[in-house]
């Protein structure tokens, strides 16, 4: 197997880029990181309701489903909202400054007539030529007892995601394992199944000692991209529990 550290950039040096859709910038990462989007007159962005900072007076926001709704329906199953903001940037072009809802990361994807899946609650923006929706997958789809369904984007555009804590992309050539808790996204290339830790039986009591009860991890295989985040949610949650002020009366 070969394994690459292919991160951008280090520190808090923002991402920079230019597509045919728009001008990018990736700041203060990769702990509180945001995202600023310079669009010329007539361009669009998607993004999650909840996402937006600030955008410029130029800028027309508009709220509704997207793609019907089954994809809408089928976004929701996936973690993110049945309704998708739309914001056109009118005569002049426009600035729009968006941000994840949790401490953490934003990548770039530029999809060419390919296929990206997303992790519960990765999603954050997109242009157009990208359809979201949800893939049901069965019990390989249980990621981090997130539930079934993955997002599904697909086709020619931009795309952004982000992830609690920083975000960090890997090559698979061959084989690799992954928690479950720290996937962010990978590639359609790459095969996939999720299964208990190796040397852990299943349902067996050493691994709720160790693993809190988890010890759930995806084997990738083939070639492709992994994403990752290097903190996992549910063990800051056990963490943060032992701290929570408790009624004693």
């Amino acid at each position: 197997m070969s394994v690459t550290n292919s991160r951008e950039s280090t520190g808090a040096e923002p991402i920079q880029g230019t597509t045919p859709d728009l001008t990018y910038e990736i700041s203060q990462r990769p702990d509180y990181a945001m995202l600023k989007l310079d669009l010329k007159s007539g361009d669009k962005v998607f993004a999650e309701p909840s996402a937006m900072m600030s955008m410029s007076a130029s800028m027309l926001l508009k709220s509704g489903l997207r793609g019907g709704l089954g994809r809408s329906l089928g976004r929701m199953f996936g973690g993110e909202s049945l309704v998708v903001n739309t914001f056109t940037a009118q005569a002049g072009g426009g600035e729009l400054l968006l941000a994840p809802g949790t401490a953490g990361d934003i990548a770039y994807k530029r999809l060419e007539n390919s296929t990206l899946y997303l992790q519960r609650g990765a999603y954050m923006a997109n242009t157009e030529g990208v359809d979201l929706t949800g893939k049901w997958q069965g019990a390989k789809g249980f990621f981090s007892g997130e539930g079934l369904v993955l997002l599904k984007a697909s086709g020619t555009g931009d795309l952004f995601f982000n992830s609690y804590g920083a975000i960090m992309s890997i090559d698979v050539t061959d084989e690799l394992i992954v928690d479950t808790g720290y996937i962010v996204a990978f590639e359609e290339t790459l095969q996939y199944r999720v299964t208990v830790l190796p040397g852990l039986k299943r349902g067996g009591k050493i691994k709720s000692l160790l693993f809190g009860g988890e010890g759930l991890v995806c084997q990738f295989s083939g070639q492709g991209k992994v994403w990752i985040q290097t903190r996992e949610v549910n063990t800051f949650l056990n963490f943060a529990n032992a701290y929570r002020p408790t009624n004693k009366s």
